[in-house]
Formats: C-alpha cells, structure tokens, sequence
C-alpha cells in the first residue's frame, strides 16, 4: 500500500463552498472525516462474514451425528485472529443450537465435535472430528480467503553466511564441533567416527572409532550425530544406533536397531522412522503431529513455528513438498530438492528454511521465510562446487551443517552455514 503523502492538494473553490456550516454539520462532517482517516491510517477492515460456512458445517456435523447432546471443542490452528476464531466458534453454535444440538460437558455428551480451523493456500480449511461411540466421521468446509489490505513488512537483507569446517575424500555425513578448551572436531563418515583436536591452529586426530555393521550400507548412506545429556552423543545410521561416552578417551557401543531419528534438533520433539536398506524416511512419526502419525516418505524435515501451531515441512521422496499442521497435508512443488533445514535468527519473521536445489552447473542454498504456506525467498543463493549430500541443523538452532561433493577436487567439504541481517 503506497504510503500517505504529508503534503495536502486542495481542488479550486466552487460557488458557495465558504458558506459557514452549521454546528451540528461541522460536527457530523468532522466525525465522518475521522472514520476515513482511522480507517487509511490503520487498516481497518471489513468484518468477515461467517454465517454461511457456519451453516454448512453445522448441517455436515448433524447430519453425522443427530440432534442432541454434544460437546464441542474448536482449535485454531490457521492465521485467522483470536476475535475470528471466538466470532466463528459463537456462530458454530448458534448454528447447531438452532439444528437442534445441546451442549453438554464431555462426561454428559453421546457426540464429541472436535472442530480445526486450518488453512491451505487457496481456503481456510474447517474440519469437524464426529466421534459417538465407537464410530467416527469426519465432515469438512473449505472458505475462500479474505482479500484484506495489510502493510508493506519492510525487512532488511537476509544473508547466508557460509564458514569452511573440514574437508576429506572419505564421505562425510555429519559434523560436529565441540567448544572445549582445547576445542574438537567430530566427523561422522559410513565407517568410523574421526575425532580431532585443534592444536596449534589444527585439528589433529585424536582417535578414529570404527562403526561396526552386519549388513552392507545402503546407497548413497546418509547419518546424523546428535549431542546427548548422559553421554556424549548418539550416531543414527541405517539400521544401526551408536552410544559414544567416555572422558579423555571415547568408546564406540553400536547395535542394530530401528529407532526413530530426530528431526530438525532435538529439542523439536518430534522422530521418524528412517529405512534400513533406502537413504530416506518412511514417513512414520512419533509421537505424530496431532492427528496426523504419517507423512509420504521424505528425505528430510523442518519445522516453522508459528503464533498458533507449528507448521512441518517434509521433502518427499516423489518431488513434491508436504506442509503439515496437525491436521491439514498440504503438497506443492517448490522446485526444491531433497536437503532442508529450518534456523532461527533475528532477521525477518525468526525462522529461516534453507532449501537446495540442483542445476548442471552445481547445487545451490537459498532462504526461505514462511509467514503462512507460501515460501517467500529472503536471500540470494549461494553456490557450491558440486553435489549437496547432507544439510542439518545443528544442536542450538541457529545454524546448520552441509556437506558438498566437490566435483573438482572429489574432496567431501563440511561448512557451517548461519543467518545474518542487513549485509
């Protein structure tokens, strides 16, 4: 919206236009010129009407149900304001009063309505869960958007700021650093885990622990290091779990296994169950988003939280990217590719996804920002010199690991990548 000018521009006068108005016009006149100045000045827009989806989802929810007992229970989990969502949850009722509905607590009711405000691109998205007895049913409204007239959110330029860590021929799966006095270096590579030592302005390697596997690695085997409270951190492979504790000197406790693997950090609470014998996620999460314990298999995950509800962020392995919020599953094609990872950072909105993409020249990262289902680039790309294998966040949040396949060299090279405002 283009800004207000301070400098007035007055038309010529017209016959009898200085004719003194009496009080009570100039009254009125001052009062109807204040609206139009309080409604430019702070956006002011119509009030949304909801009575028609109101209608329609209370006559699926009864249609469902039957008249009588129920309790209901409605959760925003869309961009709509608290006073629209308490203005729709007042209309729901009303709406299913007049049906014939009678509200009750849950103890008392023979229907429990559980209603979700979501959204997707095109519609805020309502959707009842019916459940009476043993049986459940699920009845759903889509409602056009409200085109509104919101302000120009100026941000300052975003940047991604890009720091050479390790390079090695071995591949290179994950990475970490330890600020320890003196400081470490941790590389995790398909066959041991590479512990070095910063002497000297070098790292050199302290100890090299090898990863025992009954079975042959999968292709293009990825794996992820996680620091950890008790010991000192655990190793996700293919099939296979790591324990890595000791002081002075680490020792290496691996078996086979199946547990799920942490997506995004850890602090994110939220696993999936990754392939022993592929190089992605078979889309089984625990304990699940909301209602929703399932995603298509992906090959990576990043979470963008928001005021109401987190919203999850899976590249599937088909192409397409899903957005989940507990309730919705929402597929586009970005025209990303397989590695993401979400950051936190002062710039913008707070939260940053980092998506690859792949050309013949080499692969590139660019930051997005999600303000609601749309990602809005915030930063130019950044090259690299070859193939991305693997992009993590790391343990705080705010920056992440990728490792490239430099196409000149052969070499794996491991950066750190962060966000930085206004250079």
């Amino acid at each position: 919206m283009a800004n207000l000018k301070d400098n007035p521009v007055y038309n010529s006068p017209v016959p009898d236009m200085w004719k003194p108005a009496s009080p009570s016009l100039r009254l009125a006149c001052l009062a109807i010129f204040l609206v139009g100045f309080l409604t430019i000045c702070f956006d002011v827009a119509p009030a949304a009407d909801w009575s028609g989806p109101e209608h329609q989802l209370a006559q699926k929810i009864l249609a469902a149900s039957g008249p009588g007992a129920i309790y209901l229970e409605v959760t925003n989990r869309s961009s709509l304001e608290s006073k629209d969502a308490e203005e729709i949850t007042r209309g729901l009722n009303t709406q299913l009063a007049a049906l014939g509905a009678r509200f009750v607590v849950p103890e008392q009711a023979a229907v429990s309505v559980k209603v979700s405000l979501s959204e997707n691109l095109q519609s805020y998205v309502w959707v009842a869960e019916i459940k009476q007895g043993s049986e459940s049913s699920v009845a759903l409204v889509a409602v056009p958007r409200i085109a509104t007239i919101g302000y120009v959110h100026e941000t300052a330029p975003t940047t991604i700021r890009k720091t050479p860590l390790w390079s090695e021929d071995k591949s290179i799966l994950d990475l970490i650093t330890i600020d320890t006095s003196p400081a470490h270096l941790v590389v995790l590579t398909p066959d041991q885990l590479e512990i070095y030592r910063l002497h000297d302005g070098r790292y050199q390697q302290d100890q090299a622990l090898p990863i025992t596997h009954a079975r042959p690695w999968p292709r293009d085997v990825r794996g992820r290091l996680m620091l950890s409270k008790d010991h000192a951190f655990d190793i996700y492979l293919p099939g296979i779990f790591c324990e890595a504790s000791g002081t002075t000197a680490l020792g290496l406790s691996c078996r086979q296994s199946d547990d799920p693997w942490p997506l995004g950090t850890r602090d994110s609470g939220q696993s999936a169950f990754f392939s022993p014998t592929r190089n992605f996620f078979t889309g089984a999460l625990t304990p699940g988003l909301g209602n929703q314990k399932a995603v298509a298999p992906f090959y990576s995950a990043a979470p963008v939280l928001h005021d109401k509800y987190t919203l999850w962020i899976f590249t599937g392995i088909d192409g397409q990217v899903h957005l989940l919020d507990g309730v919705t599953d929402q597929a586009s094609r970005f025209g990303w590719s397989s590695e993401i990872a979400a950051l936190r950072s002062p710039c913008g909105i707070g939260i940053q996804v980092l998506a690859t993409r792949s050309t013949a020249a080499g692969d590139s990262i660019r930051a997005y920002e999600l303000p609601d289902r749309d990602p809005v680039p915030v930063s130019a790309p950044i090259e690299f010199d070859g193939t991305i294998t693997a992009l993590w966040a790391e343990a705080g949040g705010n920056t992440a690991i990728v490792v490239s396949l430099n196409q000149e060299t052969g070499k794996y090279d491991a950066f750190r990548l962060s966000i930085t405002c206004g250079q």
